[in-house]
């Protein structure tokens, strides 16, 4: 089925958000699943990635402040950010790639996307 994204809000910098990709219907633990981002007038950026067997993989900008998790067992992926800032304000899509196993962070690897969620960070 769909992926579908939830989570997203408002918050002061220096706060945290959890994010869930929901994503029913099929055989979780064999996809490599990706969480990305877009401002408008951008692309699209790899935030974090976690293959089918848990490895993950973090963009720059992000690691040491947001943390990617899966339960495969309710078809989900959760991406935990803390210490937001502004630079962080943009659209939060999962995506979902054909296999196991997350090459990259690049979104041109994955097939599958959820609507967005938006996370708005203030300072």
């Amino acid at each position: 089925g769909p992926l579908r994204e939830s989570g997203g809000g408002s918050v002061q910098a220096g706060e945290s958000l959890s994010l869930l990709c929901e994503a029913p219907g099929y055989r979780y633990r064999s996809y490599c699943m990706g969480w990305f981002r877009q401002v408008p007038g951008k692309q699209r950026e790899g935030v974090a990635t976690i293959d089918g067997y848990g490895k993950t993989t973090y963009g720059n900008i992000v690691r040491g402040r947001f943390f990617v998790s899966r339960d495969d067992a309710k078809n989900t992926a959760s991406l935990q950010m803390n210490s937001l800032e502004p630079d962080d304000t943009a659209m939060y899509y999962c995506g979902r790639r054909g296999g196991p196993i997350c090459n990259t962070l690049s979104p041109d690897d994955f097939g599958s996307w959820g609507p967005g969620t938006q996370v708005t960070v203030s300072s």
